[in-house]
């Protein structure tokens, strides 16, 4: 059975889009694989030193991972700070870590742009980190986007070095999980681009459902088709998709006929849209509030799940250790 790892910002709610982005994969897959999920708390220190609320998010993001299906019993689910082996294999493996490689990662030159103000050596060593979150577990697989895969790549490639420098095969070179046709890119309700919480396009989890109506009926269409079966803009193509991911298929087709015809009516098509987003929702709603009830099954969770990970995590440092030639007087 493979080793697949995957991170978890602690950003707050989760929307529609990262549920059918990853989550929902998520929750099958740790069924056919050796699965660790964390809390990348750490991670979210490069671009906010100071979050208001680090803890409160690291909580409810557990929470939502949870109510939406994630079994602790079945994989492995933890908190990046609750393993300090991640940062000792963090600092071991920045000591062969390159200051002009780590220049030229796409994304800390796009931090150099966005955050001038905040270039702190996180962001500059954020490929080692997610090396160390990798291979801790000597994960064979991670599930990454596009903008995450030059990181993997840094990641095999540190893999290597450290095998080639102390001549060994210890640790393995992970590759990218393709979730394939199963990764639904959910687009937010502006009319543009991905839901993400950023962009305030998002429709989340946890949403009552008067919230839910209330975001739908301001999504943004057109004055309506003008030509029968005409292409569909952009903002009305996002609602189809949207529609596709959460309404029954004879909803779809009928929708699908009106505006082929000229004769769809929007605000009924939103109001559609938004009851079958609240039938989706209100099952993870539920359980959400539920599990924030819940403090000590919150507790022996994440107990569970850290003592799970240390094992793993302490087997790879005493072996790196021992490679590197660190002995005890």
């Amino acid at each position: 059975m493979e080793t697949v790892l995957s991170g978890i910002r602690p950003t707050g709610n989760l929307h529609l889009g990262n549920y059918f982005g990853a989550l929902r994969n998520f929750v099958k897959m740790q069924h056919e694989h050796n699965c660790y999920f964390f809390i990348a708390d750490y991670h979210s220190l490069t671009t906010n030193p100071a979050p208001v609320d680090l803890h409160g998010n690291v909580r409810q993001v557990l929470i939502e991972y949870l109510a939406a299906g994630l079994d602790p019993n079945i994989c492995t689910l933890y908190i990046q700070s609750n393993l300090p082996e991640v940062a000792e294999l963090y600092l071991l493996f920045n000591m062969n870590a390159y200051l002009g490689e780590l220049e030229r990662t796409t994304s800390f030159k796009e931090k150099l742009r966005s955050q001038p103000d905040n270039v702190n050596a996180g962001l500059l060593t954020y490929p080692v980190l997610m090396a160390a979150d990798i291979l801790i577990h000597k994960a064979n697989k991670v599930p990454v986007g596009k903008d995450q895969e030059p990181h993997l790549e840094m990641t095999r490639n540190f893999a290597k070095r450290f095998n080639r420098i102390y001549k060994v095969n210890y640790f393995p070179e992970p590759v990218a999980y393709n979730f394939g046709d199963d990764l639904i890119k959910i687009p937010g309700l502006d009319g543009t681009g991905k839901m993400g919480k950023s962009e305030g396009n998002g429709i989340f989890l946890v949403d009552d459902p008067e919230t839910i109506r209330k975001k739908v009926m301001h999504a943004v269409t057109d004055s309506g088709p003008t030509i029968m079966n005409q292409e569909k803009p952009e903002p009305i193509k996002n609602l189809f998709t949207i529609m596709q991911a959460v309404s029954k298929p004879d909803t779809i087709a009928y929708f699908e006929e009106k505006y082929n015809k000229c004769e769809i009516r929007y605000g009924e098509m939103k109001k559609q849209l938004a009851e079958d987003i609240i039938s989706f929702c209100s099952p993870f709603r539920g359980k959400i509030l539920e599990l924030q009830k819940q403090d000590k099954y919150l507790h022996e969770v994440v107990g569970t799940g850290t003592e799970k990970a240390k094992a793993s995590a302490l087997k790879t440092i005493k072996e790196v250790r021992e490679i590197i030639g660190f002995k005890r007087f």
